[in-house]
């Protein structure tokens, strides 16, 4: 599959529409995140169209996001109002800002999009960079579903209405990680592809990562709400604090 760190939101012209790809959990978000550094500077790694940094900045944080897809940041920049949101577009992974930090976040499995381990290792080292001493780096992401990437592929039904379907097809790497995976929306009047490759982590892997970066884990739950991490929990936030 070719795919580069703009791929994904350039594949993805009408993303504020997609309802079925959304987490809508803006409000949940921005309000877990604002308290983690209140009045202060924040830095949004994948910012998109500003699903999460705009609702941010209404709650009194100044935020910068690196955005890979110029689609996706001139999205950004008409959804702006007079929230006080700037855009920097390239790869997350280089974190290419001058500034530092209150707080660093990046949500939404975005973090997944960094197709090797080097590249993710490097984002992480250039976020403690860019972190204020005593400065925050809080990651959502998925667990990883063994059922689903035990075999090499998988096809699975995400949606289905009485005039389109929407489907799923993965291809696994297990040795790497990596997945290529193309959610198909079926309609009467033509199909669309949306495209996406991306290299899973674990969580104690992220942790590792972190650690390596000198950032220690302050807490580990299974939403925005503090909901206790358990064997059971499919998804997590992740936080950790540069000593």
């Amino acid at each position: 599959m070719d795919y580069d760190i703009a791929a994904y939101g350039e594949r993805r012209p009408d993303y504020d529409s997609m309802d079925w790809a959304l987490r809508h959990d803006e409000d949940e978000a921005s309000r877990f995140l604002a308290e983690l550094a209140p009045g202060g500077t924040a830095l949004e790694l994948g910012i998109g169209t500003g699903r999460v940094a705009l609702p941010l900045a209404r709650r009194g944080l100044k935020v910068v996001g690196v955005e890979g897809s110029p689609s996706m940041a001139a999205g950004l920049e008409r959804n702006v109002g007079d929230e006080d949101v700037e855009v920097v577009i390239g790869d997350f992974a280089d974190v290419p800002v001058e500034s530092s930090f209150d707080l660093v976040y990046c949500i939404s499995e975005t973090f997944f999009l960094l197709p090797t381990q080097e590249s993710q290792i490097r984002c992480v080292q250039n976020t403690a960079e860019r972190l204020n001493d005593g400065g925050l780096f809080v990651v959502q992401a998925i667990v990883p579903d063994h059922d689903l990437y035990c075999g090499k592929q998988s096809t699975g039904t995400r949606q289905v209405g009485e005039q389109s379907a929407i489907i799923s097809a993965r291809r696994h790497d297990r040795a790497e990680q990596r997945v290529e995976l193309q959610s198909i929306v079926l309609r009467e009047n033509g199909n669309t592809f949306y495209p996406m490759l991306y290299r899973y982590v674990w969580p104690s892997e992220l942790d590792l990562m972190a650690k390596l970066a000198g950032l220690t884990r302050v807490s580990r739950s299974s939403g925005w709400r503090n909901e206790p991490f358990t064997a059971a929990s499919g998804e997590y936030v992740a936080v950790y604090r540069k000593n």
